[in-house]
């Protein structure tokens, strides 16, 4: 359960610890804004489309196996990270990144599955939750002090590389403590849906990301239209797949679940509004008002806290008052995004990190509060052939909402910024910037809080909860 364990925080802190360094990236790169989003959104991306096949391929050859293969995996590109010359090469390691992190993340629930009987496994999933709890209180503050730390002048380069030496021994212990497990070959996977996936994904975010820099040429808005027939090649295939009797990435059964798409949309947009806001928060605290990366970090911390409480909370309740609970959480976020706005607002030359702490404290509480609810409402109305699909496909579309979210976030603020970087940008600029930006998470988290009134809530007749 350890090495499960500790694989899974390096992989979940690597989140949040790359938001600290993005400032620290861009300056030590000489990264443009959108370079800057890709950072961030092609490992966003990379995990989405490989959780689904990634967990398939997990049944064919050997949950342990593809979970070692995805340490290591994970742990090449983390050097690669750290070790990149450019920020093309930072871009590339990441989507390798992503990958790793796919082909760990569909098997440390299964591998628990299987190990642990029944009367411990309520106890092994808790350990997965506190392990995300502690993940996202402590990336900050690891990557603010490594970052400040200037590990031998690597400046942000030791937030990959410390990597290193944890999947090695996460690798070297694997090998020895956890069982052999033999697949199913009989399992196939989807190549053609995987595809049309990554394809489908890419002609949303890249116009978004890229449309900025490239002056919105004729061509980009074409991309993005493009984007609407490759949706709909991705569902003919799954349907002639469907009707073949051959391997799905989303099965058919669920794309017409009413039920189950109306809560995986839900979790896209809700997550939509999350990572985007804190990838411009920290330019906002560093390059704006010249906070150091540690500064930023401790400033996010309230926000953090107040997810690991509520989570922990929010875990004991169980299935009861899923609806009332995101409704709950969602308006918080609104609450503490709306408050946020206020105050950056009326901000002069000179901010208290202090000052941020009681809407952040909220935002964080709500998070907590909505997570749970959300999944278990997302796939209350599943059949129980479908489950495994089914946590795969929330969080797949939970991963392509931050995606989207960042395209969508990143252009708000640096669209508002003068192109060039910011270094003569004067600190109002970025006030106007996050301003504008605040308008996605208000209108995500305003629209969930409506959105949670038409999701159905209780599980279909006859399923065991």
């Amino acid at each position: 359960m350890t090495i499960l364990l500790i694989a899974g925080f390096m992989n979940l802190i690597d989140v949040t610890i790359v938001n600290v360094a993005l400032p620290s990236l861009q300056s030590g790169l000489g990264a443009t804004s959108s370079e800057i989003e890709w950072v961030v959104a092609a490992y966003i991306m990379a995990f989405a489309v490989g959780l689904l096949p990634f967990g398939r391929l997990g049944d064919m050859l050997g949950r342990r196996r593809i979970f070692l293969l995805g340490v290591a995996f994970f742990t090449i590109a983390s050097t690669l990270c750290g070790l990149a010359p450019g920020i093309n090469t930072l871009i590339a390691a990441r989507v390798l990144q992503g990958i790793g992190g796919a082909m760990m993340t569909p098997q440390t629930l299964a591998i628990a599955q299987v190990i642990f009987p029944p009367r411990e496994r309520g106890i092994a999933f808790a350990l997965f939750g506190v392990t995300a709890g502690l993940a996202a209180v402590s990336g900050p503050l690891i990557g603010g002090l490594l970052i400040n730390a200037d590990i031998f002048g690597l400046t942000w380069r030791p937030i990959f590389l410390v990597n290193i030496p944890v999947g090695l021994f996460a690798i070297l212990a694997g090998l020895k403590y956890i069982p052999a497990m033999e697949g199913n070959r009989d399992v196939g996977i989807d190549v053609g849906g995987i595809v049309l996936a990554a394809l489908t994904l890419l002609l949303i975010v890249f116009p978004l990301i890229e449309g900025r820099e490239l002056g919105w040429p004729n061509w980009i808005f074409a991309l993005s239209a493009a984007a609407i027939p490759a949706a709909w090649l991705f569902v003919r295939w799954q349907r002639r797949q469907a009707t073949a009797g051959a391997p799905q990435l989303l099965p058919v059964t669920l794309m017409t679940n009413a039920g189950f798409m109306g809560g995986v949309l839900t979790v896209c947009l809700f997550f939509s509004a999350v990572p985007g806001f804190f990838m411009v928060f920290a330019v906002f605290l560093q390059t704006g008002f010249g906070l150091t990366p540690l500064q930023s970090g401790l400033t996010t911390v309230p926000f953090s806290a107040g997810v690991f409480l509520a989570s922990m909370l929010s875990g004991r309740l169980g299935p009861r008052w899923q609806r009332q609970r995101i409704f709950i959480g969602s308006v918080m976020l609104l609450c503490a995004m709306l408050w946020l706005q206020s105050f950056v607002s009326g901000l002069g030359a000179t901010l208290q990190s202090i000052m941020f702490l009681p809407p952040f404290l909220i935002a964080g509480l709500g998070l907590g509060t909505a997570v749970s609810p959300l999944f278990q409402l997302a796939l209350a109305n599943v059949p129980d052939r479908d489950a495994g699909s089914a946590s795969g496909g929330v969080q797949s579309f939970q991963q392509v909402g931050g995606a989207l979210g960042v395209a969508i976030t990143g252009q708000l603020f640096f669209g508002r910024l003068q192109p060039g970087g910011g270094v003569d940008i004067s600190y109002s600029a970025y006030v106007a910037s996050l301003h504008q930006a605040l308008f996605y998470p208000v209108f995500a988290f305003g629209l969930t809080a409506l959105a949670v009134f038409f999701l159905r809530s209780q599980p279909l007749p006859g399923r065991a909860s």
